[in-house]
């Protein structure tokens, strides 16, 4: 197979045997490729019948605070499919969408370069700065600015995508140093932190809507603009959109879209592909006015 495919698998030494990155790349499609025929073997016997594998990369506090249901519907509709769920980060998400290693990607973004890719926006979810209710900038209940948090500790999560560099930003822009910066890559981590008084942190607000509810958390009057980030949906132009997938991208489009301003419910693959083209990004977190 290496002399095949020019290219240096495997790795040998002495009695070992590891994969280079290629040969873990060629894997990967490999892998993929069984999970393509078992999805041509399902779309030919029908949807109750369906088997294989949809591969999706998303951030954790979409999927566990805004999925649950589509989950539950999508799973009685393909009894016999597997989903495989990918904490999403940005980086290598445009190649393993072109490669076919992932079918769909969710993203909560700032900006996106879609390149060759289909970019969908469904919603937007608020950003709300949080922390402990006994944190001293929750006790006052009097409103401030970045410049209250200098020296403050940061919790963010580095596996939910881009959102957190549109705060960072801001801080940057505003001359604010906090003390130091805690990164997680769990959602869940986090938030036990912030409930132990660690810090604080900004997220969407349906990942602390229970802990806010319940007095754990408490969200931290600072005097700012609301902040509102872009749920993207993205697959590749070029990607086979099988009936199973074809159903879960409308799941979710139902389930995201409600109460969603409508004209974040368009294609805007070609309009991000001539941003690109043009060196820019396209801007979707905005202030609520």
């Amino acid at each position: 197979m290496e002399d095949e495919l020019q290219v240096r698998l495997f790795e040998r030494l002495g009695r070992s045997v590891a994969l280079t990155e290629a040969g873990k790349r060629l894997q990967q499609m490999a892998v993929k490729l069984l999970d393509l025929e078992d999805e041509a073997r399902a779309w030919v016997a029908g949807a109750s019948e369906a088997r294989g594998v949809l591969t999706i990369r998303v951030p954790e506090s979409l999927c566990a605070w805004r999925m649950g249901r589509v989950i539950r519907q999508f799973r009685e509709a393909y009894p016999h499919l597997q989903l495989r769920f990918i904490s999403c980060t940005v980086e290598g998400l445009e190649n393993d969408l072109r490669q076919g290693i992932t079918d769909l990607a969710f993203l909560m973004a700032d900006s996106v370069r879609a390149g060759d890719l289909i970019v969908e926006a469904l919603g937007m979810e608020e950003l709300v700065l949080v922390a402990a209710p006994e944190h001293r900038l929750a006790r006052g209940g009097a409103l401030f600015g970045l410049e209250a948090l200098a020296g403050e500790t940061l919790l963010l999560c580095t596996a939910d995508c881009a959102y957190r560099k549109v705060f960072e930003n801001m801080l940057a822009e505003a001359g604010v140093r906090t003390a130091a910066c805690l990164e997680f890559s769990s959602a869940a981590s986090l938030r036990g932190c912030l409930r132990n008084g660690l810090g604080v942190s900004i997220l969407p607000t349906s990942a602390v809507r229970e802990d806010i509810a319940a007095g754990n958390l408490a969200v931290l009057p600072w005097d700012s603009p609301a902040l509102e980030v872009a749920v993207l949906m993205l697959h590749h132009k070029n990607k086979w959109i099988s009936p199973p997938l074809a159903s879960f991208m409308a799941l979710m489009r139902a389930e995201l879209m409600v109460g969603s301003l409508p004209f974040l419910a368009i294609d805007l693959g070609d309009k991000l592909s001539q941003q690109e083209d043009d060196g820019n990004d396209k801007a979707c977190c905005r202030s609520k006015k």
